[in-house]
């Protein structure tokens, strides 16, 4: 038989470095979560990813018992880290903080395929193309994207 499902915790936390402390001591101490247990399994599971931050969904059951699923860096995380910028630009469409790649947008893609609603290497580049773009990125070179 299913558990029942009390509730959903959507955190970005680092990689490896989960603690009690604020934010996430807060967040699943008001949910009935044992944040210790929470905080050894998660940093044991991502010790490989270690300072990255990783989005996590933390599935909460009516008997206090807990599921989590860590996700893969956030498209804009990569996308400053590829760049060498420390946040996006105020005016994207007007003041333009760095540049990109296709080939390095590829990669971000590739990385992001499990976590994306995406069918196709293509239209995954095409969002992260978008949030490049939102973000005041350029990108170099001429579109792989396959033009209708």
């Amino acid at each position: 038989m299913a558990k029942e499902i009390g509730a959903v915790v959507k955190l970005q936390i680092k990689g490896g470095a989960a603690n009690p402390a604020p934010p996430i001591g807060p967040a699943l101490g008001a949910k009935g979560v044992n944040i210790m247990e929470f905080c050894k399994q998660f940093n044991a599971r991502t010790s490989d990813k270690a300072g990255k931050v990783l989005p996590v969904t933390l599935t909460v059951y009516t008997d206090k018992s807990f599921d989590f699923v860590v996700r893969n860096t956030p498209v804009a995380i990569q996308l400053m880290d590829v760049s060498k910028i420390k946040s996006g630009s105020p005016e994207s469409n007007r003041k333009k903080v760095g540049q990109v790649t296709w080939d390095q947008i590829k990669a971000i893609a590739e990385d992001k395929m499990p976590d994306f609603n995406a069918f196709t290497l293509d239209s995954a580049m095409s969002m992260v193309a978008g949030t490049a773009r939102s973000m005041g990125l350029t990108i170099e070179g001429e579109s792989p994207l396959k033009k209708k």
